[in-house]
């Protein structure tokens, strides 16, 4: 039964990558202008680094994320999702005929710990000739990262990408204080402390792969498909971007749950994205209420 309802989303929202999302939702830029679908297209058409957000498990995302492609046709995609040890066998793999649905049953996408695999093959699949690059880090650099620092972690190149730098501490409490946020407050500062350089590295990887995705991409476009947190353009992917390649420019669109009745004007306002769709929250259980 699985196996058929996840075939079924797959057809669903294959159809998102050809034609507008069934959810359109409002779509508002950074200096408070509403926009078109096809605006935004046209608009993120023009640079050569797009970061598109999402919330992880919601679906609306990840159609709105196939159709982008679908528009922008990049010649590289890169994804969080994908560990970047697996991105030269996904190479062999379409280099020897692989359907590009294939590859995340090919890397063991259920093991990842990811929504199906069937959100996120038709976002792959818009972008029929594009290269394909990981950027998921190992669990044994995260916790190296935790306990030693990003910069160490990161190894080679990492002055590059500004982890020698340490972050201003404002940015570091603002992180600290999400992070003791996104776990119900039960989290200690001092294990939030080391989650920051974990982050930083992920934003950093994050930049790397969406750089050999653009390397990589004959000359065309990348797009990167990650979490509305590495999406921000104030400390997310686009800031590692900007330190280790000023010269590409970047847009990110933050793909946001709105409450019902809220103005969708209002409520961008200030919100770290150069664009942000707004959609319908996703039903789901409060993580929370266990520790109620």
């Amino acid at each position: 039964m699985r196996c058929i309802l996840a075939c079924l989303l797959l057809s669903l929202l294959a159809g998102c990558a050809t034609s507008l999302p069934q959810a359109p939702g409002t779509i508002v830029a950074r200096d408070g202008r509403v926009l078109s679908e096809n605006a935004l297209a046209g608009a993120l058409a023009e640079a050569p680094v797009v970061v598109l957000g999402e919330v992880h498990d919601n679906p609306v995302h990840h159609a709105r994320q196939a159709w982008l492609v679908g528009r922008l046709k990049p010649g590289g995609i890169a994804f969080e999702m994908i560990p970047s040890a697996s991105e030269e066998g996904i190479q062999v793999l379409l280099a020897q005929g692989g359907a590009r649905g294939e590859i995340g049953p090919a890397i063991g996408w259920d093991r990842l710990g990811w929504p199906d695999w069937a959100l996120y093959a038709p976002i792959v699949e818009a972008a029929p000739d594009a290269y394909v690059a990981g950027g998921g880090v190992a669990r044994t650099d995260i916790r190296a990262a935790m306990e030693e620092g990003a910069a160490r972690a990161y190894g080679t190149g990492a002055k590059r990408l500004g982890l020698d730098e340490p972050l201003d501490p404002s940015i570091r409490a603002a992180i600290e204080d999400e992070m003791v946020a996104s776990h119900c407050n039960k989290l200690p500062r001092s294990v939030a402390a080391g989650m920051v350089e974990a982050q930083r590295l992920r934003d950093a990887r994050f930049a790397a792969a969406t750089g050999r995705a653009f390397a990589n991409g004959q000359g065309r476009a990348a797009v990167l498909i990650t979490g509305n947190g590495h999406a921000r353009t104030d400390r997310g992917v686009p800031a590692y971007l900007r330190v280790a390649a000023p010269e590409l420019p970047v847009l990110a669109v933050g793909m946001v749950e709105l409450e019902p009745g809220a103005d969708p004007v209002a409520a961008a306002a200030g919100l770290p994205y150069d664009f942000v769709w707004f959609s319908d929250p996703t039903p789901r259980e409060d993580p929370c209420a266990a520790f109620n």
